[in-house]
């Protein structure tokens, strides 16, 4: 496999997917929580922020936020990670979320041989819906340039 020089690219690591608030219970369980962490999260963007936490990689992603406070949240995370969103495109929220919102996932830890619980919701999430043209890809790939793209099966199933 040919990869383009780190010089070529303005990303060494370009992610597309949607990333969600991660609420987590701590050590408690979904059902009986009072109280919650909070993160950003999603396969995708996991592969990017860790290249760039730990191995100092350019990366970016590409997504969809509500434009709310949730995505404001969403954004800071990112952020603070590390991670460039300059092709995350922001879409207008209707006050309540029934045509675009942030998706969540409830997650709480697994211990021994008991995996982590996950509980998604995504419904009419704004990364769902990103549409052909949205995205400029020919200026991503032809005039920035990326070493490596990374997406996955569950993204594309969104929408």
């Amino acid at each position: 496999m040919q990869f383009k020089s780190t010089d070529a690219c303005r990303f060494d690591i370009l992610s597309l997917g949607e990333v969600m608030l991660r609420l987590d219970p701590a050590d408690g369980r979904v059902r009986t929580a009072r109280s919650f962490d909070v993160w950003e999260g999603g396969g995708e963007y996991n592969v990017a922020r860790g290249l760039r936490r730990c191995f100092g990689l350019r990366a970016g992603l590409v997504s969809a936020f509500a434009k709310n406070e949730v995505g404001r949240l969403l954004e800071n995370l990112i952020l603070t990670g590390g991670v460039d969103m300059e092709f995350v495109k922001w879409m207008e929220f209707d006050g309540v979320g029934r045509s675009c919102r942030n998706g969540l996932n409830f997650t709480e830890r697994g211990y021994g041989v008991r995996a982590a619980l996950g509980t998604s919701d995504r419904g009419a999430t704004a990364a769902s819906q990103l549409k052909p043209g949205d995205i400029d890809w020919e200026y991503i790939f032809g005039e920035l340039g990326v070493r490596w793209f990374h997406t996955g099966g569950i993204y594309a199933a969104l929408s």
